[in-house]
This record gives structure tokens, sequence and C-alpha cells, in this order.
């Protein structure tokens, strides 16, 4: 195809599942420290949905199509690209944008080599879960091995992750929320989490406050925002720490919502985004990554859980399976 690759587009900018297609693009350029990828499999993330409906705040550098993180070959570089690649190098990684195509431009400071040991759609499900929950926990939430943790959204594909972190990282107790019975067993009979509880048959917060003997957890790692936040704040801990990733369910506050706990347990709340930082904050990232998690993806300690590959043609399908929330790890698209 030359200068061309095929790639997903979305109708008219913006719109539900059904909007996406395969279209032909210009085939992307690396320039500087760039590497040009072939892909082989890219993952979803639920910031894809939202981009999808234009409501992502999507950083500047990114290309509109959608996609950031995937897996594939090199095959050539800008002009000053990092030592130790070298064309045809297998490599996963992540990007700003531009994941859902048959090639992408991405700076060699964001990839990884891949491991023998992994398979390509297994590696292309690491880079922006296993990244997230790493941030998430240590350099926002100040994880140390001792400290209790909650993870929301226990199934999702980073608080799998993180729960496989906590346990590597000693935590003393690893709870979480899900909403089914099947989740809350996966969360504890697989991933080794304390406990588990069913936000739909149960107030998960008291729940915690039981198993804690009032003491609550240490530091609480939220996607759901505006329902979770006074839960958030009485499941909190002295000095403890919440950090919200997400806003699922919305972001203002109802009246009543009692912020007393701010100060009477000195919590600290505080927001972040991966995607908005800059290239140096996200190659720290990486390299802590590498350093720490690598050997234990090479001898099976660290599971990557791939809840279903679709081809890359059959994204519809791909985007409502992860809209219907009833998946456990990744879902992969192969090109």
């Amino acid at each position: 195809m030359g200068d061309k690759m095929r790639a997903i587009d979305i109708k008219n900018g913006k719109g539900n599942a059904d909007a996406l297609f395969v279209t032909e693009l210009p085939k992307p350029k690396p320039t500087e420290t760039e590497a040009l990828v072939k892909i082989k499999a890219f993952g979803l993330n639920r910031m894809d949905l939202l981009q999808r409906e234009g409501m992502y705040p999507v950083p500047s550098q990114a290309p509109k199509t959608l996609g950031v993180e995937f897996s594939g070959t090199v095959e050539s570089f800008g002009k000053d690209p990092e030592k130790g690649f070298k064309v045809g190098d297998e490599v996963f990684g992540l990007a700003y944008g531009g994941a859902y195509a048959e090639y992408i431009a991405v700076s060699t400071h964001m990839l990884i080599h891949k491991p023998k040991e992994l398979s390509w759609e297994q590696a292309a499900g690491i880079p922006e879960t296993w990244i997230t929950a790493t941030q998430a926990m240590y350099l926002v939430g100040e994880f140390a091995p001792g400290k209790s943790i909650l993870w929301h959204a226990g199934a999702s594909s980073v608080s799998i992750a993180g729960i496989q972190l906590s346990r590597a990282h000693s935590a003393s107790a690893i709870y979480v929320t899900a909403g089914s019975q099947e989740k809350i067993d996966f969360c504890v009979k697989e991933l080794g989490a304390t406990a588990g509880f069913n936000y739909h048959e149960q107030d998960w917060s008291k729940e915690i406050q039981k198993a804690t003997d009032g003491k609550g957890v240490d530091v609480i790692i939220d996607f759901v925002g505006q329902n979770y936040f006074q839960g958030n704040l009485d499941a909190a801990g002295r000095d403890g720490h919440i950090v919200v990733l997400g806003s699922m369910s919305g972001t203002k506050l109802p009246a009543g919502v009692d912020i007393g706990g701010f100060v009477r347990k000195r919590i600290r709340l505080e927001g972040s985004s991966l995607r908005s930082r800059d290239e140096i904050y996200q190659g720290k990232l990486r390299d802590q990554l590498v350093e720490h998690a690598m050997p234990k993806f090479v001898d099976g300690s660290f599971k990557i859980f791939v809840e279903k590959v679709f081809p890359f043609e059959q994204i519809i399908e791909a985007h409502k399976l992860m809209e219907s929330n009833k998946t456990k790890g990744k879902i992969i698209c192969t090109i």
C-alpha cells in the first residue's frame, strides 16, 4: 500500500461503537526519537470509549486515531532514537494515540523489548494497565509494604495488575469491589485479594470498616468518581490516600456529602492521568516496569489476563464487549 495503511476511524469524528470503521490513512513517518512500528496487536482501554464519544481530553501531540498500547516490530527510526533498539526488534509500548492502525510512530523512550515468553496479544495488554497501576500505587498513592489497599473495579485490567503488584510488594490486606460474585471470586481465588464486596448487594464502605475493625484502608484506587466519593472518605483510614483515576459515574457531587473526613482523618485525595504526562515522566515509569515487573512476566508469577481477542476488523464488537462491563481482563485486537 506504499504510503497508506489501514486504520480504525470514527464516522463524523465521534459516536457510538457502530460509528467505528476501517479506512485508509497516511502511514506515519518517525521523527527525532521515534520508531515506526508495524503493529501486531493492540489493547482496548476505557479511555478509548470516552474518546470515541468525544468525552476525553486528548493530548495535543496525539493523532486522532484511537489506541495507546500495542505490540509489533520495529521498521525504521527517526534521527535520534534511544540506543538499544534496532530494525526488526519485537517490541511493545505505550503511545499518546494511534495504536488502532497497521503502523504507529512512537517515542523509543516508551518501547520495551518483548520477551519470547509473551505472545503478541499478552504484550499488547501490558503497557497502559500495568504502568497506570504502578503510577497510581507508588507515585501518587505512596503505597509501601505493610499498607492496606482497596482496588475498585477489581476485575478491570488496571486493578488486576494492581492486585498482583500489591501481593508481590507485601500489602497487609487487599480489598476489591466488583459487580458480581463471579468477579469477586476471580479477584480473591485467582489473584489473591483478601476479600471482595459486591457493590450491587453490599454497602462496601461499611463492610471495609468491619473488615478493618474500624481502621479503614491506607490506599484507595478509584475509577468511579461521584458515586464512590462519600464511601471512599468513610473507608479511608487515618492519613489515607485516595487516588482518583476516572469518573465513570459522573463528576458532580450531590448535596449532603460530608467532607469532614479530610480533616478528621487527614485524608489526601489526588487525581491522576497517565496519558497527559510528558515523555520523560512516562519513560521513568517504563523503566520501573522493566526493572520490577518484567522478570515476573517472564517467569509467570505476574499474569496477563486476556478476556478475548478480536481481529481488528471486528472493532465494533470489541468496543461493545468492553461496554458490557462483563469482562475480566484485557480485550485485544490483532492485525
